[in-house]
C-alpha cells in the first residue's frame, strides 16, 4: 500500500474501521443523534396539532382521534378510540426503547460501575419530588392534584434537541449525563403510572403477564434467536397488562429490561466473516440468507432491538403521539382562565423551578460522604445549566395528562404543559450562553474536580512489556489496537505521527496487535514480525515500515524489510519460522477481547475509549483537552488515580 501522501491526508476525518462493533459510547452517539434529528419532527408534530386544533378545520382534529377502532375475536372485542391506541398501544415502543436504554447503560455503560448510579439517581430524584412538591402547594386537595406525576419526567427528544442546539457548550459527557437523569426520571415516570394511574388489578392477568416475562428471560438466557416467537411473547405481555389493569407502558420497559446488551465476540465475527467469504466464493441463496443471519446476530439482541425500533420511534410513534395529544383549542376563554388556574401555574413552577432547582440538590446530595461522597460526572456550571433543560416535559407529561384529566382540566393541563416546555426550553439556551461567558479558568477548575470517566482499558500500559513511542512519563497515554494490513489503521498511523510531533513530550502511543486474521490474512505474521524486529531493538523501524509496504506482507518481503531496518535476517527468519513471538501477540489479543474490542483501529485516551473521528483535527483537539485537565486537577492536588481521560465532545 502506498503512502496516503501529503499532510492533507491526515485532516480527512476518518472513521472507517475494520470488523467495527457497536460500542457503548458508538451506541450512545446514535442514540443521540437519532433523539436530536426526532426532536426537530416532533417540535413539528405539536406545532401541526396546535396549529390544526386552533384552524377552521378544527372539528376534523377532534372526529380524527376519536374515531373508534376495534379488534374483535370471537366474542372478545377490544374497542377504543383512536388517540387511545396510540397512547397505549403505539406508545409501547417509546418505553421499550426506554428499557432497553437502561438495560445497556447497565451492562455496557456507566451504570456497569453500580455505584455510580447513585449520582443521576439522586439528581433525579431531586428533579422529581421537589417539582412535585411545588405542584401541590398550588393544588393540593383539589380535583387538579390527580395529575401531580406530569411534572416529574423530561422529554427526551425535545431535552437532546435543545443540547444540539448550544453545540460545543454542552460536552458528550454532559449529554450522557443528562441522558441517564432523564431514563432515571422516564422510570420513576413509569412506576408511578403502574403504581397511580393503573385502574382495578385482575390478578390472574398480571400472573399470566409475569409468567411470560418468565419465559422470556429464560429464552434470553439460553440464547433463544426466534424473533417471531419474542414478537408474539411481547404481544402477550402488553396484553396482560391492558387486562390486568396496568398501563401497558410498563410492559415495554419490562421487557427492554430483559433484554440483554454485549460488545460483540471475536470468535463469533470470525464465523459471520467466514460465512461471507464462503458466500463471496458460491454466491448462493442459502449462503446469503446464512451470512445475513450470522452477521445480525454477531450483535446484541439489545443493539439489533434498538437499531430497528429507534427510528420508528423518534420519527414516528412519537411525533404521532404529540400529532395527538397536543391539539389544544387555545380559545381566549381558556388562555384567560389558564393563566390564572392553579393548575397551570403549579405546572409552570414544578417543571421551569423545580426541576432548574431540584436536579442541582440531588446532585450535591449525592455528593456528601454520607451518601458516597460521588463526585459528579459534569462540572456543576454545565450541571446547572442542563437542569433547566430538564424542565421540558411535554411527552410524559401529555401523557399523564390523558390519564388524570378530561374537559377543560384536559386543555389547561396540556396548556400549561406546552407553556412550560417552551419557557423551559428558551431559559436553558440562555443558560448555556451564560455558562460560555463564565471565565476559562473557573470552567477548568469545575471541569477538574469531575469524576474520571469509567476505565474502559481493562490491561493497563507496561512499560516492560509494552512498546512505547514518545515520552515515558507523559500525562496524555495513546493506545491503540491496530492490524498492519488493515487500511484504516495505515491512515490512522500517519495520524498518530503527526499527534507525537505536535504533543512531543506531552503524548506517548502504545501499539497492541489485533491482526484480524479472517480478513487480513498476513496481518498475524506480519504482527510477528514487528516483534521479532522489537527483540532485536527495532520494533518501531519495522513498525512504520510495516504500514508503508501493507500490500506487500508475505515472508519474503518481511524478510526484505528486516534486511532494510538492519536486522540479524537469520535469527528474524528463525524467529517467524518458530512461531516464537505468537504466544505475544496472542496476549494483546486477549486483552482486546476483555476491553471489548473486536475492529481496527480502536483507540484508548488514558484508558477511556475514543469513539470519535480519527483525522489529526479531531484528536488533536481531545488530546488537548485531556492535558488541560490532567494540569488543572494537578494544580488542585487532586489524586493520580482520579486523572483519566475524557470521551470527545
Amino acid at each position: 500500500m502506498t503512502d496516503p501522501g501529503p499532510a492533507t491526508a491526515v485532516g480527512r476525518r476518518y472513521r472507517g474501521a475494520t470488523s467495527a462493533e457497536p460500542h457503548p459510547r458508538g451506541g450512545l452517539r446514535a442514540f443521540l443523534h437519532t433523539e436530536a434529528g426526532g426532536a426537530v419532527v416532533l417540535l413539528a408534530a405539536a406545532i401541526v396539532a396546535l396549529a390544526w386544533a386552533n384552524s377552521p378545520w378544527g372539528a376534523s382534529y377532534d372526529a380524527l382521534w376519536e374515531t373508534r377502532v376495534s379488534i374483535r375475536v370471537g366474542e372478545f372485542v377490544m374497542d377504543h378510540d383512536l388517540r387511545h391506541w396510540v397512547n397505549d398501544g403505539l406508545m409501547v415502543l417509546f418505553f421499550l426503547l426506554i428499557g432497553l436504554e437502561v438495560r445497556r447503560e447497565l451492562d455496557m455503560g456507566e451504570f456497569r460501575e453500580r455505584r455510580r448510579v447513585a449520582v443521576p439517581v439522586l439528581a433525579a430524584l431531586g428533579g422529581m419530588i421537589l417539582p412535585v412538591i411545588i405542584f401541590l402547594a398550588f393544588n393540593a386537595g383539589g380535583d387538579s392534584a390527580r395529575g401531580w406525576a406530569m411534572v416529574m419526567a423530561t422529554d427526551t427528544a425535545f431535552a437532546v434537541g435543545v443540547l444540539a442546539l448550544v453545540g460545543s457548550r454542552s460536552s458528550f459527557r454532559l449529554r450522557t449525563f443528562l441522558l441517564t437523569l432523564v431514563i432515571v426520571d422516564d422510570i420513576g415516570a413509569v412506576i408511578v403510572i403502574a403504581l397511580v394511574y393503573s385502574t382495578e388489578v385482575n390478578l390472574i392477568a398480571m400472573a399470566v403477564g409475569i409468567g411470560l416475562l418468565v419465559v422470556m428471560a429464560v429464552m434470553r438466557s439460553r440464547g433463544v434467536q426466534q424473533t417471531a416467537a419474542y414478537g408474539l411473547l411481547g404481544l402477550g405481555i402488553w396484553f396482560c397488562a391492558v387486562m390486568g389493569g396496568v398501563h401497558p407502558t410498563v410492559a415495554g420497559v419490562a421487557i427492554g429490561l430483559l433484554t440483554s446488551a454485549y460488545p460483540p465476540r471475536r470468535a463469533v465475527l470470525e464465523e459471520a466473516s467466514g460465512t461471507a467469504v464462503a458466500f463471496r466464493q458460491q454466491p448462493t441463496p442459502e449462503l446469503a440468507r446464512e451470512a445475513a443471519r450470522r452477521i445480525s446476530r454477531s450483535l446484541s439482541p439489545n443493539e439489533r432491538l434498538q437499531h430497528a425500533l429507534h427510528p420508528i420511534s423518534s420519527f414516528v410513534v412519537v411525533p404521532i403521539f404529540a400529532l395527538a395529544n397536543a391539539g389544544v383549542h387555545l380559545s381566549g376563554e381558556l388562555i384567560g382562565a389558564a393563566l390564572t388556574s392553579p393548575l397551570v401555574v403549579g405546572i409552570g413552577a414544578g417543571l421551569v423551578i423545580g426541576k432548574s432547582l431540584g436536579i442541582p440538590i440531588g446532585s450535591w446530595l449525592a455528593t456528601r460522604p454520607r451518601l458516597g461522597g460521588q463526585a459528579l460526572a459534569v462540572g456543576w456550571p454545565s450541571l446547572v445549566a442542563a437542569s433547566s433543560v430538564a424542565g421540558i416535559g411535554f411527552t410524559m407529561s401529555l401523557l399523564i395528562a390523558e390519564l388524570s384529566y378530561t374537559g377543560l382540566m384536559l386543555d389547561e393541563a396540556k396548556f400549561g404543559i406546552l407553556l412550560a416546555s417552551l419557557v423551559a426550553g428558551l431559559l436553558s439556551l440562555g443558560m448555556f450562553h451564560a455558562v460560555a461567558m463564565l471565565p476559562r479558568e473557573l470552567l477548568g477548575r469545575a471541569e477538574a474536580l469531575t469524576s474520571r470517566p469509567l476505565i474502559d482499558l481493562t490491561d493497563a500500559v507496561d512499560p516492560v512489556r509494552d512498546h512505547i513511542r514518545g515520552a515515558p512519563d507523559a500525562p496524555v497515554t495513546l493506545v491503540e489496537y491496530g492490524d498492519y494490513e488493515c487500511p484504516h489503521c495505515g491512515r490512522a498511523a500517519l495520524v498518530v505521527k503527526e499527534l507525537l510531533a505536535r504533543f512531543d513530550g506531552r503524548l506517548r502511543f502504545v501499539f497492541r496487535h489485533l491482526p484480524l486474521v479472517d480478513v487480513h490474512p498476513n496481518a498475524a505474521l506480519a504482527a510477528q514480525a514487528a516483534e521479532a524486529a522489537g527483540a532485536q531493538g527495532r520494533f518501531w523501524e519495522m513498525h512504520d515500515l510495516l504500514f508503508t509496504h501493507q500490500d506487500d506482507l508475505d515472508p519474503h518481503d518481511l524478510a526484505g524489510y528486516a534486511a532494510e531496518v538492519g536486522l540479524d535476517v537469520d535469527a528474524f527468519t528463525s524467529d517467524l519460522r518458530s512461531g516464537r513471538h505468537g504466544p505475544r501477540v496472542a496476549q494483546d489479543i486477549n486483552t482486546a477481547e476483555e476491553a471489548g474490542v473486536a475492529g481496527t483501529p480502536s483507540f484508548f485516551i488514558n484508558e477511556v475509549r475514543y469513539a470519535g473521528a480519527y483525522d489529526i483535527d479531531s484528536m488533536e483537539t481531545l488530546v488537548r483537552r485531556v492535558i488541560k485537565l490532567v494540569e488543572a486537577r494537578a494544580a488542585l492536588n487532586a489524586p493520580t488515580s482520579e486523572v483519566g481521560g475524557v470521551p470527545p465532545a
